[in-house]
């Protein structure tokens, strides 16, 4: 009876066996054939996992190296399409984590700080500030950690668009400062410690010396991105950032008129020198929205920043409008994506620091902190 029953059972057994490899292999064959829009990757190469929980259930894990602040929306999304394709009920699961990029040379990242993006445009006037801190606090809304550098030690602007002009970062070792808050990021600027109505009379040497301790001397918090709002220009600043700051990568801000594109291009062949990749291309100012007949004109003239991104193989990140309403949020100290997050200029800085952290995704990881410090020690073997 014993032996009976044992033969009863075994070819159900192989039966849910085979459906529930069966399962696997068409979900697997699913992953390969499904992309990710936000990268254009499919989910197989973007990481995703299947995990089968019986004849008709499985779960699909996917880890994201970038902040998304609708996954469930997504994890819905493909959800449904899943089980379409294989008529069981997949549930997916997104884990958005943020990794340590490659960086520059023989520099490592920070401890605390995971990713160091620059900010430039080569030129000033273009709203390479304004752009900076909203793109920051747009990643902080996305989910993340972030803090904002200041580096024009000329012109500082931070501190006023952040709202926090007069506040000054205390030390409680006198050797180190804490980074001043504001909405959520945590910032330093060279205007939080001199008197911002006197100029700053400096030669290259104090002006990098003091651009490094606002760096190496701030207790920056765990952080996900640092954003440096870089002043313009390509002399001393730029130098002591390629040769000392560990950076993941750059953005490019520009405006569509010839003068500013051809500064934009300056700066894109310096990045390339050091050695540091360029995520992508902003085109600010593209049109002008006018506040009273909501008219676009293009002040600035039309498709220059396409085009460049196009003929030097960039990623162009996104267009934005010359608007009042920009310019006097940052003015007033709460920029747009505080003070009208749901507003049409809000959502476009958030798409835009999306697709700047998709494109640092899919760079080059850092696993030297993974692997732990190696000490090498010269001795002399014992006979």
């Amino acid at each position: 009876m014993y032996n009976l029953n044992l033969l009863l059972l075994r070819p159900l057994f192989n039966t849910s066996t085979q459906m529930t490899s069966n399962l696997k292999n068409l979900l697997n064959q699913a992953l390969s054939n499904t992309k990710l829009k936000l990268t254009g990757q499919t989910l197989e190469a973007a990481g995703a996992k299947v995990q089968i929980n019986g004849d008709s259930k499985a779960n699909v894990y996917l880890k994201l190296g970038f902040p998304l602040l609708e996954s469930s929306e997504l994890a819905q999304e493909l959800s449904a399409k899943l089980s379409d394709i294989s008529l069981a009920d997949i549930s997916v699961q997104i884990d958005c984590q943020i990794q340590r990029h490659a960086v520059q040379g023989s520099l490592s990242p920070t401890d605390s700080v995971a990713n160091i993006i620059a900010v430039s445009s080569a030129k000033g006037g273009v709203g390479k500030s304004t752009v900076a801190v909203n793109l920051a606090l747009a990643l902080i809304q996305q989910g993340s950690r972030v803090g904002i550098l200041d580096a024009d030690i000329y012109g500082p602007s931070q501190p006023i668009m952040l709202g926090v002009e007069g506040e000054q970062p205390v030390s409680h070792d006198g050797k180190t400062m804490e980074p001043i808050s504001a909405h959520g990021l945590s910032m330093m600027s060279i205007g939080c410690l001199i008197d911002t109505q006197q100029p700053t009379v400096w030669r290259g040497p104090m002006v990098t010396q003091a651009l490094n301790q606002l760096m190496f001397q701030t207790n920056w918090p765990n952080l996900d991105y640092l954003i440096v709002d870089m002043p313009p220009g390509t002399g001393d600043i730029q130098l002591t950032l390629s040769q000392k700051f560990p950076v993941s990568g750059a953005l490019i801000v520009t405006t569509p008129q010839d003068i500013a594109l051809a500064d934009a291009i300056r700066g894109l062949r310096m990045f390339e020198k050091v050695h540091i990749p360029v995520l992508g291309l902003i085109e600010n100012m593209s049109t002008f929205n006018c506040p009273n007949c909501g008219e676009s004109t293009s002040l600035f003239g039309h498709g220059g920043g396409v085009e460049v991104a196009r003929k030097n193989q960039l990623k162009l990140l996104g267009q934005l409008p010359l608007d009042i309403d920009i310019r006097q949020e940052a003015d007033n100290g709460k920029p747009i994506v505080i003070s009208k997050p749901d507003s049409k200029n809000a959502k476009l800085f958030r798409d835009i620091s999306l697709a700047a952290a998709i494109e640092l995704s899919l760079r080059s990881k850092d696993y030297s902190h993974a692997l732990g410090k190696i000490n090498v020690e010269k001795g002399i073997p014992k006979k």
